[in-house]
């Protein structure tokens, strides 16, 4: 259930993510204007604050399952997250699809955009370690041995 909150996070890193403008040049092939490429990173840093947002409010709401707290529930957390980073990345890519491709072949000279990407696996990390940092530190802050698990 968790691993699904890559959807939604990969359809708002689509809308978010910046393209790259190049420039198309002899042999064809596109080269990033100057200071363009920063939107590489720009990409980067949008997914990474999205996950990482998304991995503080999945690890605030596992705590809430009373009933269920424990190190099993967040080890499973962890896990649905590293999905969700994973399916975030995969649909990402999927819901930019065919927006940036190019309908004709561009003339030397012209101004084609770039799909934004992700050149880093480790942001896949960052949700994870939020879940796990956010649920280590209610755990830590909570003062009863049972984790508050008895609702009595």
């Amino acid at each position: 259930m968790i691993g699904m909150i890559g959807i939604p996070l990969g359809w708002l890193w689509a809308q978010l993510a910046p393209p790259q403008q190049a420039v198309v040049t002899a042999d064809g092939t596109p080269s990033p204007i100057d200071l363009e490429t920063w939107h590489a990173f720009d990409a980067l840093a949008i997914f990474v604050l999205l996950s990482f947002a998304a991995g503080l409010f999945i690890g605030a709401l596992v705590w809430l399952l009373r009933e269920r707290r424990g190190p099993v529930i967040m080890f499973a957390a962890v896990l649905g997250s590293v999905l969700a980073g994973w399916l975030g990345t995969l649909m990402g890519a999927a819901f930019i699809g065919d927006e940036y491709t190019v309908k004709e072949p561009p003339h030397v000279g012209d101004i084609v955009l770039l799909a934004p990407e992700l050149h880093s696996p480790w942001a896949l990390i960052i949700q994870p370690l939020a879940v796990a940092l956010v649920y280590g530190l209610l755990a830590a802050w909570n003062g009863s041995d049972d984790l508050g698990r008895r609702l009595g």
